[in-house]
């Protein structure tokens, strides 16, 4: 059994389909979502469908519970606002009550899905350094929990009450620590590498290593212009920021 762990797609069809690609590619038989399907580019309704046709255990972003909601957007930044007021407008009745049934947390095998933070993860905060993910091991029942919401890839591991950050693409499990995982972001890479990127996991040969994928991004950018959203989200894609 292989899981891949992605999330963080924001309407990107041309990532999300060339990352599903190279996960069949590797052997994945198994998939989970980590949230944020939708939002800032410009394939939100078709990003949708693939996910929940693949009925992979899939929990709820920030942008997904705002794109199915009708709330004021006024605390988001006007890029986000702009593009999630757009969104909302491309989903029908049915993709937006879909999004609103999806659970904050879920546990799968030996492992916890969460878009944010496992404390309160409704509110949803970043977990940006060792120091945020000390906070959530107190909340992790599992040795592994799979997490997004920066766009950025982190592992943070704890042994001995101590959180470390970890610097590797390949990570071998570790029987008596526990893990906290930031797959990276499918649609909208912030790391500074614009490939898509996600997680594949091995349980049985405990190890996980992440994988970078390229994809049409120009496509995407034309995409996203054509569809009058803001021109940053079209010139970030290439900068992977």
């Amino acid at each position: 059994m292989r899981f891949a762990l992605f999330g963080d797609i924001h309407a990107n069809l041309e990532a999300l389909e060339a990352v599903l690609e190279d996960a069949s590619q590797m052997g994945v038989t198994n998939y989970a979502c980590l949230g944020d399907i939708v939002g800032y580019n410009a394939d939100p309704a078709a990003c949708l469908e693939i996910v929940r046709g693949m009925k992979c255990p899939t929990v709820k972003g920030n942008h997904d519970e705002e794109a199915a909601a009708n709330t004021s957007l006024d605390n988001m930044n006007s890029v986000a606002a702009a593009a999630l007021e757009w969104t909302r407008r491309q989903l029908s009745a049915d993709q937006q009550q879909w999004l609103k049934r999806l659970q904050m947390v879920r546990q799968v095998a030996d492992f916890t899905l969460v878009h944010s933070t496992l404390d309160q993860p409704q509110n949803w905060d970043y977990v940006s350094n060792r120091f945020d993910a000390l906070a959530n091991f107190s909340y992790q029942f599992t040795p592994i929990c799979f997490h997004g919401h920066t766009h950025v890839p982190r592992i943070y591991m704890k042994t001995d009450n101590k959180a470390v950050e970890v610097a590797a693409e390949l990570i071998e499990v570790e029987a008596r620590a526990k893990y906290f995982i930031n797959v990276g972001s499918v649609g909208q890479p912030r790391d500074g590498d614009s490939r898509a990127c996600y997680v594949i996991y091995d349980p049985e040969q405990r190890q996980m290593v992440f994988r970078r994928v390229d994809y049409d991004i120009a496509k995407a950018q034309a995409k996203i212009i054509a569809a009058g959203l803001p021109q940053m989200l079209a010139d970030r894609l290439g900068e992977g920021r």
